[in-house]
């Protein structure tokens, strides 16, 4: 591939990038052809896991200059992005609704979310945000791989935006929870919630609440 492809060009002026690359064992003349891949909503009490894989085919400098870590973007921003994402793409979002991760549990839904992605899009190799890998061959995982590498930050725009929008959605059904505001996270607003109002349909219902603080299934 041309080194004139501007994920070429950005590692060769990044150390950081080339060592990245180098100790999850990807040659820099295939970063281009990598399928990144993060979640949004893992730790959310409320509403559905959204997967995404990621293989920017064709980006320009200008748009990967301003793809960073989703959480450091406003909403607004980061749906701006993820058009601009999808235009020049190869994507693949799963999602997992709340009563599929109460029947099956959180870890089989993420595992077969990322086996989805990895017969959906084709690459030479697939990175996972976070440190594991679901016992899943062929899968790395790079640990803050949303501040490290481009097209795992793009995954992790991508997921973000098709999950706040979810959750939008799920505010005009049940305003009660304010989700507008927390996204399904468990806020301590929204714990108060759910002990004066109880658990709606979308909440995960097979999570453990300890005094209404933390999730169990993690």
């Amino acid at each position: 591939m041309s080194k004139q492809n501007p994920l070429i060009n950005l590692a060769l002026s990044s150390n950081a990038l080339q060592q990245t690359l180098e100790s999850l064992t990807i040659p820099l003349s295939k970063y281009p052809e990598v399928c990144g891949i993060d979640e949004a909503g893992r730790g959310c009490i409320a509403g559905s896991l959204f997967v995404c894989g990621v293989v920017l085919e064709s980006p320009i400098q200008s748009l990967l200059e301003r793809i960073k870590d989703s959480k450091k973007l406003s909403q607004s921003v980061r749906d701006s992005l993820s058009v601009e994402i999808q235009s020049c793409a190869r994507f693949h979002i799963v999602q997992k609704t709340s009563k599929q991760i109460d029947e099956k549990g959180l870890s089989v839904c993420i595992k077969e979310s990322l086996l989805e992605i990895l017969s959906s899009l084709n690459a030479p190799f697939y990175v996972f945000d976070g440190n594991c890998a679901f016992g899943i061959p062929h899968l790395k995982t790079l640990v803050k791989g949303d501040s490290k590498l481009y097209t795992i930050s793009a995954a992790s725009i991508l997921a973000k935006s098709v999950k706040d929008s979810e959750m939008l959605a799920l505010h005009k059904e049940f305003p009660q929870y304010d989700f507008a505001h927390n996204k399904g996270y468990g806020t301590k607003a929204h714990l108060e919630k759910i002990q004066k109002c109880g658990f709606c349909p979308v909440h995960r219902q097979s999570y453990r609440l300890k005094s209404l603080l933390t999730p169990s299934l993690f």
